[in-house]
């Protein structure tokens, strides 16, 4: 039992660590706003809770943890908004009633006298005191009456533009109402599907193989082929940053996916749900057993370190935030067919090839999805804590320093690529 809530603690750590990680991206971006910059507007601030909401700021503490105050910057929604050669990035700070009690440039990639030169006219940089965020938001620069910063008009236009345009994507994020939880016909057909899977997981087939087969062939043509019901490494990690999509079907699935294994033992996505699993093992049997390759125990040891090495990529994809898809490391988004990228269908035909050859093949070597489902099962009275275990922890270790050192790795890897092109 212990074992089981530390394999468990392992999964929550992680998910934790990456919803609190895009909670504070969404605030700080990769530009973090610091408590020295609000207290020049604010002297008593002590402490920056980011905060959950659309707003994407950060409620300021005082040292006994009283709200003071809200804080926010215009990047990104004012990365492209150019003044005369570069943006600019803003810093607001309101009470809490949400009147502005000061602005602030942050950084620019404008001109270094045109930003001088804007920082230096007090009656420009005083122009929200005092205003509310709706009067802020609601307002376009020239139906306020802000006229630009002589020797500088494009540029502090330019800012006035960013800090009406960030209030008003705020606003517009919060105005857009959540969509409602219901279910649709989707949903009712992969519920009857669950249910008779587990059935099966359970009851078995009582040797009748053709009752598998029908199951199979369900699994690959309307879970797979039609719904494209799978679950993936960009499925979990989304989740785990933004909330669940209100479908209650692909919910349901993964909440059996995890729960499951973890008190019985029993894989039920693995080997009774999955499609991709599902046409490994039908393709399997379409060649004779004499044609199957036995793996080297060398090579099929190294083979087994995908899974997790694969799992890390994700991790740093995730916590950096690469420009990089992550359906494009496993298969599963080949089922979506009209609009998968070349790189999981690529990965989806070789692992389907591999299989005629090496029975279930991605699914042994390669499926990252089904290593951390597998990871979280029980194995009943043998079951030890080993080097799994051990890795796990690692990666929940590599999960927090890539959450607290991101900035300077996204900067270190920017510059080196940088410096790579050049």
């Amino acid at each position: 039992m212990i074992l089981s809530l530390y394999r468990l603690a392992i999964l929550v750590a992680i998910a934790w660590l990456l919803r609190s990680h895009a909670v504070r991206v969404r605030f700080e971006g990769f530009r973090p706003i610091t408590v020295e910059e609000v207290r020049v507007l604010l002297p008593a601030a002590a402490v920056l809770k980011p905060d959950a909401t659309e707003r994407d700021g950060a409620d300021v503490l005082d040292a006994a943890g009283a709200k003071i105050g809200y804080t926010l910057q215009t990047a990104p929604a004012s990365d492209s908004i150019i003044g005369y050669r570069g943006w600019t990035n803003t810093l607001l700070v309101f009470d809490p009633a949400l009147h502005v009690l000061g602005v602030r440039i942050r950084t620019s990639q404008d001109t270094e006298d045109h930003v001088g030169d804007v920082k230096g006219d007090r009656h420009f940089m005083r122009t929200w005191d005092g205003k509310s965020w709706d009067q802020v938001a609601g307002q376009t620069p020239a139906d306020a009456g802000i006229e630009g910063v002589s020797g500088a008009s494009m540029t502090s236009l330019a800012i006035a533009e960013g800090i009406m345009r960030r209030l008003q994507s705020a606003d517009s994020a919060a105005a857009r109402a959540p969509s409602p939880w219901r279910i649709q016909a989707r949903d009712v057909g992969l519920i009857a599907f669950l249910i008779a899977a587990t059935w099966l997981a359970f009851r078995g087939t009582h040797g009748r193989r053709w009752v598998r087969v029908v199951l199979q062939l369900i699994a690959i043509g309307y879970v797979g082929l039609w719904n494209a019901d799978l679950l993936a490494q960009s499925l979990i990690v989304g989740w785990a940053q933004n909330g669940v999509a209100h479908a209650p079907g692909l919910v349901l699935l993964l909440a059996m996916a995890l729960v499951i294994p973890w008190t019985t033992g029993t894989p039920l996505y693995c080997q009774y749900v999955c499609p991709h699993g599902h046409a490994q093992e039908l393709l399997a049997r379409a060649l004779p057993k004499r044609w199957r390759i036995a793996l080297p125990k060398d090579v099929a040891a190294g083979l087994r370190w995908l899974p997790p090495l694969t799992f890390v990529c994700v991790l740093v994809v995730a916590f950096l935030h690469l420009p990089a898809d992550l359906a494009d490391v496993e298969p599963f988004d080949a089922y979506v067919w009209k609009t998968a990228g070349w790189a999981t269908l690529t990965i989806a035909a070789v692992g389907l090839i591999a299989s005629l050859f090496v029975p279930m093949a991605y699914c042994h070597y390669g499926c990252p999805t089904g290593a951390l489902l597998n990871f979280i099962r029980r194995r009943g009275k043998g079951d030890h804590f080993g080097r799994r275990e051990i890795a796990a922890l690692l990666l929940v270790i590599v999960a927090a320093l890539l959450s607290w050192k991101s900035p300077e790795m996204r900067a270190w890897l920017e510059t080196s690529a940088s410096d790579w092109l050049l």
